[in-house]
């Protein structure tokens, strides 16, 4: 059985997600403290994390900071309903989604099955391989997960990984953000979610964007993003 960890010092909160969870084909095990939740964390031993931002000990940032230093396992962020800034904090650091307290578990349920889709390997018995992407000085091997520019390997968590690879599949074109909810995030549209924002920023910040005065990916306004099969240099005010 598919194992998830809970790590919420709220110990109600544990016991009604195991009860939802459990019937739906999952393991659950729960721990209350950042310390030993981290611990378990990089056992090996789970598909995926749920964690929660406020915990005793070690708060639920640094514990994710310090899962994301050797570990790529799929982390679901709890965060206090309205506080944008968590949120925006937890993508940065390398969530893949989040969930806003108090929440329906049905739509945790959901979320968590829609992250394990996109993270799930592309390679599987009976598909063939899928082709490596190149695109100017960045090349994708979705069957080993690697992105490398210039024959330098750029680590990118599962989310960062899948848009980037919806971007250069498209490449050349615009690729508009419900599209991108919809493909990466497996959940629908928002004009309010600025969760494929946030993860296309990661991916400039991790390509050097802006910072040798070219662009991979230009944002199109009020529409998506495109990368750039020639990049432009990077104009005053530009994103």
């Amino acid at each position: 059985m598919d194992q998830i960890l809970v790590i919420d010092d709220d110990v109600e909160l544990c016991s009604l997600v195991g009860e939802y969870l459990e019937p739906e084909g999952f393991q659950v095990e729960s721990t209350h403290d950042g310390k030993r939740g981290l611990e378990r964390a990089l056992s090996g031993e789970h598909l995926l994390v749920v964690l929660d931002v406020m915990l005793p000990g070690i708060n639920g940032f640094d514990v994710l900071r310090r899962i994301r230093n050797t570990s790529r396992i799929p982390v679901l962020l709890l965060t206090a309903r309205g506080q944008d800034v968590d949120r925006i904090v937890g993508l940065e650091i390398g969530a893949d989604d989040y969930l806003p307290k108090p929440f329906n578990p049905r739509e945790l349920v959901a979320r968590i099955r829609a992250v394990l889709r996109r993270t799930k390997s592309s390679e599987t018995a009976g598909e063939p391989v899928p082709e490596v992407l190149r695109v100017g000085d960045i090349e994708l091997d979705p069957a080993t997960r690697t992105v490398r520019q210039k024959g330098n390997v750029i680590e990118m968590t599962s989310v960062e990984f899948n848009l980037l690879q919806a971007l250069l599949r498209e490449a050349g074109r615009v690729v508009t953000r419900e599209n991108l909810v919809d493909t990466v995030l497996s959940r629908k549209f928002s004009p309010f979610d600025r969760s494929i924002d946030m993860h296309v920023s990661k991916i400039r910040k991790k390509l050097g964007d802006a910072e040798n005065g070219t662009d991979h990916i230009k944002t199109v306004r009020g529409v998506g993003y495109i990368f750039t099969l020639e990049r432009e240099p990077v104009r005053s005010g530009a994103k």
